[in-house]
């Protein structure tokens, strides 16, 4: 088993029509407005960014995020990850329940040094900590959606 491969689902019901979430989602650089673990997102051009990311633990992680699929009439949006996690992340969009539902899914490899040495004893406690990311990005958004 490779201790520094993640893969991760989140599933967020919202209560907002699916194309304002969308939206809002693909609107990366407006992300630490209301999730408070995105530190920071820096677009280089239409289709590449960094965003600096930092929860509880004492560590950033710096990724390179390139798009790999927009596509608003399947709500997905998709990026490929490089830089302190290479892999990839999906936002799948839907209506659910009168609002919306929002999937997260991601599947990434750490490249971090610090992280990789800690990958066996650190796992529970990196996973600990992307739950709690989630769980403040979820709050954050239904915040973000309400005051728009």
């Amino acid at each position: 088993m490779d201790w520094s491969h993640y893969r991760f689902r989140s599933v967020w019901d919202l209560p907002a029509a699916p194309d304002a979430v969308f939206r809002v989602l693909e609107e990366v650089e407006a992300y630490p407005s209301w999730w408070r673990e995105i530190r920071e997102t820096i677009r280089h051009d239409e289709d590449t960014g960094v965003v600096r990311i930092r929860s509880f633990l004492p560590y950033e992680l710096l990724v390179t995020v390139r798009s790999a699929r927009r596509d608003p009439d399947a709500g997905v949006l998709e990026v490929a990850a490089s830089g302190d996690l290479q892999g990839w992340a999906r936002w799948t969009v839907s209506s659910y329940n009168g609002g919306s539902r929002a999937v997260y899914e991601q599947e990434v490899r750490v490249q971090r040094g610090l992280m990789r040495r800690f990958a066996v004893p650190g796992r529970p406690v990196f996973l600990l900590n992307h739950a709690l990311m989630m769980r403040n990005g979820r709050r954050g958004l239904v915040g973000y959606l309400a005051q728009r």
